[in-house]
C-alpha cells in the first residue's frame, strides 16, 4: 500500500527540478498525477515516465497566472481521475537581483503573478473542487526568503511572504468551514535545481561577485548542514504535508532549508 494509494493530484511547474521530483514520488505512492507545466516538451516527458514506470499521469499545458487555464487544470484532474485530493503550488520564477529603486514595475508584477497570484488561484480553484468531496490537503511552496530578506529580491521576497500568509489564511477559512482541507507552506533553502543553476550563472545572487562555481560555493557555505538541497529533500516534505501521516498539521510552516535560517 502506498501512502496515497487512491488520492489525486495536481503539481505545478512539474516540469523540472522539485515539481518533476513530487510528481514522480506521489505517483510512486500510489497517487493520480496531474502534471501542469508551460513547457509542454518536458512536462509531457515527465508525465510519460510515470506512466512507464507503471503510475497514473497525466499533462496539462498551465499557465498559472491564467484563472481559465486553473479551471481547465481542475477539469483535468476531476474527468480524468474523478477527484482532487492534493494540489502542489510549486510554480515559480527566481528573483532579478535588481534593487528596488531599480526594479522596473513590469518585473515586480510578473514576479507577483507568478509567485503570489498563482497561488491564490490554486487555492481558490481547489478549495471549490476539494470541499464537496471530504477534503484535501494543499502544498504551497514558499522559501525561506517568504521568512527573511535578501538585497536583490523585493518582489520575490514579497511574492513568498505573501505565499505564507495566504496559506494561513486559506487554513483558517478551511477550517473554520468545517471542508477537511489541510493548508500549509514549504519554506526551501536553496535547492541545486535549474532554477537555482541559471540564476548562478546570470548573476544574480545577492553579493556575488565571483564565478558561478564560486557562488554554488559560498551558497553551500550558507548552509550549517553542509550542502545546498536536491529536488527530493522538498518532495520528501511534500509527501509528508500530502499524507495522512500530517494529520494534525495546517497553517503551518515546514522549513527544509538545512539550517539557513537558523543562524
Amino acid at each position: 500500500m502506498g501512502r496515497l494509494d487512491g488520492k489525486v493530484a495536481i503539481v505545478t511547474g512539474a516540469a523540472k527540478g522539485i515539481g518533476a521530483s513530487t510528481c514522480a514520488l506521489l505517483a510512486a505512492e500510489g497517487a493520480a498525477v496531474v502534471c501542469s507545466d508551460v513547457d509542454v516538451d518536458a512536462g509531457e516527458k515527465i508525465a510519460d515516465a510515470i506512466q512507464n514506470d507503471g503510475g497514473r499521469a497525466t499533462f496539462v499545458e498551465h499557465d498559472v497566472t491564467d484563472e481559465a487555464a486553473w479551471e481547465r487544470t481542475v477539469a483535468a484532474a476531476i474527468s480524468g481521475f474523478g477527484q482532487l485530493d492534493i494540489l502542489v503550488n510549486n510554480a515559480g520564477v527566481a528573483p532579478t537581483g535588481e534593487t528596488i529603486e531599480d526594479l522596473p514595475l513590469a518585473s515586480w508584477s510578473q514576479i507577483i503573478a507568478i509567485d503570489l497570484d498563482s497561488v491564490f488561484l490554486g487555492c481558490k480553484h481547489a478549495i471549490r473542487a476539494m470541499k464537496g468531496s471530504g477534503g484535501g490537503s494543499i502544498i504551497n511552496i514558499s522559501s525561506i526568503m517568504g521568512l527573511v530578506g535578501q538585497p536583490g529580491a523585493a518582489a520575490y521576497n514579497a511574492a513568498k511572504g505573501g505565499v505564507r500568509l495566504l496559506t494561513k489564511v486559506a487554513a483558517l477559512e478551511c477550517a473554520d468551514a468545517g471542508y477537511g482541507i489541510r493548508v500549509n507552506s514549504i519554506h526551501p533553502g536553496y535547492i541545486d535545481t535549474p532554477l537555482v543553476r541559471n540564476i548562478v550563472e546570470e548573476g544574480s545572487i545577492s553579493g556575488q561577485t565571483g564565478s558561478a562555481n564560486e557562488a554554488l560555493e559560498m551558497l553551500t557555505m550558507l548552509h550549517p548542514i553542509g550542502r545546498l538541497g536536491v529536488p527530493r529533500d522538498i518532495a520528501n516534505a511534500i509527501l509528508f504535508l500530502a499524507s495522512e501521516e500530517s494529520a494534525f498539521m495546517t497553517g503551518s510552516e515546514l522549513v527544509v532549508d538545512g539550517g539557513y535560517t537558523a543562524r
